[in-house]
């Protein structure tokens, strides 16, 4: 009879065993992705990380937008795994879509510092993930936990940065590239706030402003004439705003400009001339509530495609990998 409940003792605790081992999995936990997932590793990780981005955009404020950017275009394409940092030819850093992201100086200074301290321990494409949230904060944005325990993939493919969002995508284009990596219509409209700071290339919508037919209709015919003051017809490479007025502070003025119709690119003025959009936008004409769906939207980008456990690497530097 001993022998029976002993049994039953041992049964029940590989069951309640293998229980807290789901829940752990489900919650992020074990070999998976959790805040603060350094903090015995690498305890100073996300402070050397944060001082690094506030050094940098310091000195250059418009680099902010460019380390938002970069872990965006890193999840839009194989997930949050570090493959937009991969250099090489014909990896994603060297295709079209890309050519004129910034900020990857200050992901590798910050990775020669985690070096020297926590060797082969912090990931790029976390520290892309964290560069990504302060930047944001420092621009005025709300702040966000970031769970961290992302590895490193080795692949970049140039080909691959079509799944990117693009200036003239249609809309169920951009509502498809958005639906396939589990962001819904609010997560597109949210995300693409994040051209509350930055600026883009005058050639990605000159055919707005200059074309045989007109200018595009969906433009305020009064900012036709302030771009092309800006953006001369032979200067393609010239650069502009995407928040008009707004460009180093995360707030609603975006979504003011799209209601406007002076959204920049076509892929933002089609949020407030599509219906099934506009509605949402008028959601976010307060800075309170957009920022802290931001926030939100950016935890669940994070998530996309990540690895973790046995899967990936981590890189020593985070433009190569590990021979």
């Amino acid at each position: 009879m001993e022998g029976v409940n002993l049994w039953k003792k041992s049964l029940v605790l590989v069951i309640v065993v293998f229980v807290e081992g789901i829940v752990k999995g489900v919650n992020g936990h074990g070999h998976g992705m959790r805040v603060g997932f350094y903090s015995n590793s690498c305890f100073r990780a996300e402070c050397i990380v944060k001082s690094t981005v506030e050094r940098y955009v310091k000195l250059d404020p418009t680099l902010a937008a460019g380390l938002l950017r970069l872990h965006f275009h890193d999840c839009f394409v194989r997930g949050c795994e570090g493959s937009v940092l991969l250099n090489g030819n014909g990896t994603e850093r060297t295709a079209a879509p890309n050519v004129n992201l910034r900020g990857f100086e200050v992901i590798d200074d910050a990775k020669a510092q985690l070096e020297s301290v926590c060797p082969g321990v912090v990931s790029c494409a976390d520290i892309l993930a964290l560069a990504a949230r302060d930047a944001v904060v420092l621009s005025g944005g709300d702040s966000w936990e970031v769970s961290t325990g992302r590895r490193d993939g080795s692949d970049s493919i140039d080909s691959e940065t079509r799944a990117l969002p693009a200036p003239n995508d249609s809309f169920p284009i951009l509502k498809h590239k958005f639906s396939v990596l589990g962001l819904n219509l609010r997560d597109l409209v949210i995300l693409s706030g994040g051209h509350t700071i930055g600026r883009t290339a005058c050639k990605f919508f000159a055919d707005r402003i200059y074309n045989s037919n007109g200018s595009d209709p969906s433009i305020d015919p009064s900012f036709v004439s302030t771009l092309r003051q800006i953006c001369p017809h032979y200067e393609p490479k010239k650069r502009v705003a995407l928040d008009t007025g707004s460009q180093f502070k995360v707030d609603s003025s975006y979504f003011v400009n799209l209601k406007k119709g002076r959204g920049i690119l076509r892929s933002d003025q089609l949020l407030w001339t599509h219906a099934s959009t506009r509605n949402i936008v008028k959601k976010y004409l307060s800075t309170s509530r957009f920022k802290a769906k931001f926030a939100k939207s950016m935890v669940k980008m994070g998530n996309i495609g990540v690895k973790t456990g046995a899967h990936g690497e981590i890189r020593k530097r985070c433009f190569a990998v590990n021979y």
